[in-house]
C-alpha cells in the first residue's frame, strides 16, 4: 500500500507538471507578443519625434547658412555692418512674436496643426528671402521665416514630451536639439558646395535649399498623432486613450497615465483650468509656479547668453580674427564646427536618460567655461600664428561641444517637461521667447561689442557668464530624470526641493502621489 501510494503520488507528480506546460507556453507566447508591441511601439515614437522636429531643421540652416551667405549678400547687396548684423539677428528677436503666439495658437487649435503653420509661414519667407532685390524685401522674408521659426521651436518639445513613454522622454525631446545641429551642419555645408557660384546667385541657392525639410512636413501630418494631453484638454477622451495605446509599450499602463492626465487637467472633476487665466496665473504665479518659471525661464537664458549664436553666426569671423584669411578654407573650417556640434549631440542623447539631466549640465557648462576662457586668451595673446590658428578652432570646437552634449538639448527637456499640463504650452513659449530674445541680443550686438573691446574681451565675457551659469543649475535646477510628468508638477510643489540644490527622491515624490 505504501508503494502505491507512492507511485500514486509520483504519477500525480508528473500530471502536474505535464499540467503546468501549456501555461508555460501562453507566458512565452504572451512574452513574444509584448515583445513585439514594444518594438512597434518604439518605432513609432521615435517616427512621431522625428517628424515633430522637423521644423527645428529650419533654424538650424537658417543659423548655418546665414554665416557664410552674409559674406555674399554683402558683397551682392551692399549691405554696412549694422544692416549686416540686423539681417542675421532680426530672426531671433522676431521669432519671439511666433512662439508667443505659439503657446495660445496650440492650446486652440492642438500641437499638431501648429507645427504645420510653423512649416507654412517659414515657406512663404524663405521664398521672398530667395527672390530679394534689395535688403529691405530681405529683411521682410526674414521677419516671415522668424515667426515660423519661433512657432516651430517652441511646439516642438512641447509635443515630444506629451507623447513620449517617461523612460524615454529625455532622449526623445532631445531630438529638435540634434535636428537643429543637423541643419546648422547641413548650412554650412550648403555654403561650401554653393560658394564657387556668382555672389548674385549663391545665397539665393544657399537659402531657398532650406525650403525643402518644411515639405516632409506635409508628409508628416498623416502619420503624427495630436497629443493625448491636449485631446484630454479638448475632453476628448477616447482618442487620447487611443493615443497613448500607441505611445506606450505597457497596455496594462495607459489607464493609470490617462487618469494621472486627467486629474493634471482637472477634467475628472467637471471643472477647467479657464476658471484662473492661464496669462493671469503666469504674471502673479504661487510659490511652486514661481520656481518652475525661474527654472525654465533662467535655463533658456543661460542656453544664447554664453554665446553660443555668436560662436556659430560669426564663426567665420571668428577665424578670420584668429588668423584665416581664405574664404574656402574658413568655410571649411565652419563645417568643422557643424560636425562636431552634431556628433556630439548623440552622446547627449544616448546619456540623458542613464545620467540624468544635472550631470549633463554640470559637464556642458563647466567645459563650455574653460574653452570660451581658452578661446579669449587665444585672441587676446596667441596673435595670428598656425598656434592661433589651431587653438582657436580647438576652442570654438569644444565649446559646441559642450554645448551639444548638455544644455543645448537638456534646456528644451526641462522646459517641456517642468510646468503643469494646463500651463505647459504657454509657460514653454515663454522660455522660448527669453531664448529667442537673448539669441537676438547676442547676435545683433557681438559685432559691434567686439570692435569695441575686442574679440577676446567678448569671449570672457561670455567665459564669466558661462562661469554664473553652473551656479545656476546647482541651486535652481532638480532632477527629473524618471519622472512622470504628473510626478514633476508635484516635486516642484515641496519645499524640500529649495533645500537639497534641486535633488529630491522619487521615493518621496511617489508617496505624494500616494498621499493625493
Amino acid at each position: 500500500m505504501g508503494l502505491s501510494s507512492v507511485a500514486l503520488g509520483t504519477k500525480n507528480k508528473y500530471e502536474r507538471m505535464d499540467s503546468q506546460l501549456p501555461d508555460e507556453d501562453e507566458d512565452a507566447s504572451q512574452h513574444q507578443l509584448q515583445e513585439k508591441r514594444s518594438k512597434k511601439t518604439r518605432k513609432y515614437v521615435l517616427a512621431c519625434a522625428i517628424f515633430a522636429s522637423l521644423n527645428s531643421v529650419l533654424l538650424g540652416y537658417d543659423v548655418g547658412v546665414m554665416s557664410g551667405a552674409i559674406i555674399f549678400i554683402q558683397e551682392d547687396l551692399k549691405i554696412t555692418e549694422v544692416q549686416e548684423e540686423v539681417l542675421v539677428g532680426i530672426l531671433s528677436i522676431v521669432s519671439l512674436f511666433g512662439s508667443l503666439a505659439g503657446g495660445k495658437t496650440s492650446d486652440m487649435i492642438g500641437r499638431k496643426w501648429t507645427m504645420a503653420l510653423a512649416a507654412v509661414v517659414f515657406q512663404a519667407g524663405a521664398g521672398v528671402m530667395v527672390f530679394a532685390p534689395s535688403f529691405e524685401i530681405l529683411m521682410i522674408g526674414r521677419l516671415l521665416a522668424g515667426i515660423g521659426i519661433g512657432f516651430g521651436v517652441m511646439i516642438a518639445p512641447v509635443y515630444i514630451a506629451e507623447i513620449s513613454p517617461t523612460i524615454a522622454r529625455g532622449s526623445l525631446t532631445s531630438f529638435p536639439e540634434i535636428f537643429i545641429n543637423l541643419g546648422i551642419l547641413l548650412g554650412y555645408v550648403s555654403n561650401y558646395v554653393f560658394s564657387g557660384l556668382p555672389a548674385h546667385i549663391n545665397w539665393r541657392i544657399m537659402l531657398g535649399v532650406g525650403i525643402l525639410p518644411s515639405v516632409f512636413i506635409g508628409f508628416a501630418l498623416f502619420v503624427i498623432p495630436e497629443s493625448p494631453r491636449w485631446l484630454v484638454i479638448q475632453n476628448r477622451v477616447d482618442e487620447a486613450r487611443s493615443v497613448l495605446l500607441k505611445t506606450n509599450e505597457n497596455e496594462s499602463e495607459v489607464e493609470d497615465r490617462l487618469n494621472e492626465i486627467l486629474v493634471a487637467a482637472d477634467t475628472s472633476s467637471g471643472g477647467k483650468y479657464e476658471e484662473k487665466s492661464v496669462t493671469r496665473e503666469l504674471l502673479s504665479p504661487s510659490p511652486a509656479l514661481r520656481r518652475m518659471l525661474i527654472t525654465g525661464f533662467g535655463i533658456q537664458c543661460f542656453q544664447q547668453i554664453t554665446g553660443i549664436d555668436a560662436t556659430v553666426y560669426y564663426s567665420p569671423e571668428i577665424f578670420r580674427e584668429a588668423g584665416i584669411e581664405d574664404k574656402t578654407n574658413l568655410l571649411a573650417a565652419t563645417v568643422a564646427v557643424g560636425v562636431t556640434k552634431t556628433v556630439f549631440i548623440m552622446v547627449a542623447i544616448l546619456l540623458i536618460d542613464k545620467l540624468g539631466r544635472k550631470p549633463l549640465l554640470y559637464v556642458s557648462t563647466i567645459g563650455m567655461t574653460a574653452c570660451l576662457f581658452s578661446l579669449s586668451f587665444t585672441l587676446t595673446f596667441l596673435g595670428k600664428g598656425q598656434i592661433g590658428i589651431a587653438m582657436a578652432i580647438l576652442s570654438v570646437c569644444g565649446n559646441v561641444a559642450f554645448f551639444s552634449v548638455g544644455i543645448g538639448p537638456v534646456c528644451w527637456v526641462l522646459t517641456s517637461e517642468i510646468f503643469p499640463l494646463r500651463l505647459r504650452a504657454q509657460a514653454g513659449a515663454l522660455g522660448a521667447v527669453g531664448n529667442r530674445v537673448c539669441s537676438g541680443l547676442v547676435a545683433m550686438s557681438f559685432l559691434s561689442v567686439s570692435n569695441a573691446i575686442s574679440f577676446g574681451g567678448t569671449f570672457f565675457i561670455f567665459s564669466v557668464v558661462s562661469a554664473v551659469s553652473v551656479a545656476f543649475v546647482y541651486i535652481f535646477v532638480p532632477e527629473t530624470k524618471g519622472k512622470s510628468l504628473e510626478q514633476i508638477e508635484l516635486l516642484f510643489q515641496t519645499e524640500q526641493w529649495e533645500g537639497e540644490g534641486g535633488q529630491v527622491e522619487l521615493g518621496d515624490v511617489e508617496h505624494l502621489v500616494q498621499k493625493g
